[in-house]
């Protein structure tokens, strides 16, 4: 899985492509222990993300409520595939999609 930050001011964008899943989402976890600190808003940019498993699930849900105090995360341009997974667990009336 590629990530990619991209910091502006405050508001920090992360662009994820590949695959989220048991094996890569630790290093997801990783860059988004290094980046919330300054960060006062969060996009998810899942436009190039072809998967997630529930170990990606758990760390979107992680960054979201590390975000709830500050200005908030949203998530967007999910595919049909992961748009499917968030509706199917729930995950699509907890995160902000857009």
């Amino acid at each position: 899985m590629t990530i990619t930050k991209n910091l502006n001011g405050k508001d920090l964008e992360i662009a994820l492509e590949g695959r989220l899943d048991t094996m890569t989402a630790p290093q997801l976890e990783e860059a988004l222990k290094e980046s919330l600190d300054g960060a006062e808003s969060l996009t998810m940019d899942l436009a190039n993300l072809e998967y997630i498993s529930s170990a990606g699930l758990r760390v979107l849900l992680s960054a979201h409520k590390a975000m709830m105090n500050k200005g908030g995360m949203q998530v967007r341009n999910a595919n049909e595939i992961v748009q499917e997974v968030f509706e199917v667990t729930g995950f699509a009336d907890i995160l902000t999609i857009v």
